[in-house]
């Protein structure tokens, strides 16, 4: 049985956008889903962040699939610098996902200060990718916060599997995604 993480991005919870549907789909197929809940502004930071995931992080093995939507990947490619796995976990699916300083969204300044900490920092690539079989980063081409040079950044530095879904925004309700079939599908090749 594989164990599924699912990370939700700033100011979200695990209640929001497509999290409950995925998360129902997957627990159908017998699978275990953890959809967790981290801490938003003020108190929101990599620090707090890694503190809710610590009670998890000895449940992650070769049989585990992450899944981060927006801040959500930035914060396992964290989780993934940290381990020492004998064989890597199943695989990591990101939904606009991002890396590196401020993402120049005019209007977002607000997200940029309060994502610093996950995201304006040096990562080791290579431990990150020894750990993980296989990336899949989805991307939209409308996104209003992540533009799409910087999802297919992290893409390139991950040499993940691109998928950019057409008018998607950000991949939230308000952009009329609640469910993801394109996704589900491609985590059910990975169980």
């Amino acid at each position: 049985m594989t164990k599924i993480f699912m990370i939700h991005g700033s100011k979200g919870n695990p209640n929001s956008h497509w999290f409950p549907w995925l998360k129902q789909k997957l627990e159908s197929l017998g699978q275990t889903v953890f959809a967790l809940e981290f801490p938003n502004p003020p108190e929101q930071s990599l620090d707090s962040w890694m503190e809710v995931f610590d009670d998890y992080l000895s449940k992650v093995d070769e049989d585990t699939i992450f899944v981060g939507h927006s801040l959500g990947p930035s914060f396992i490619l964290s989780i993934l610098e940290k381990l020492d796995l004998p064989k890597p976990l199943k695989a990591c699916f990101f939904v606009s996902g991002f890396v590196g300083g401020t993402l120049g969204v005019e209007g977002m300044e607000e997200y940029d200060e309060i994502n610093k900490s996950f995201t304006d920092k040096e990562f080791n690539w290579s431990k990150i990718k020894s750990n993980c079989k296989k990336f899949v980063c989805f991307m939209s081409d409308n996104d209003p916060y992540v533009p799409l040079s910087r999802s297919k950044e992290l893409a390139s530095r991950l040499e993940a599997e691109e998928i950019v879904v057409s008018d998607a925004g950000h991949f939230q309700e308000k952009s009329g995604i609640k469910e993801f079939p394109q996704l589900l599908n491609r985590v059910k090749e990975s169980l």
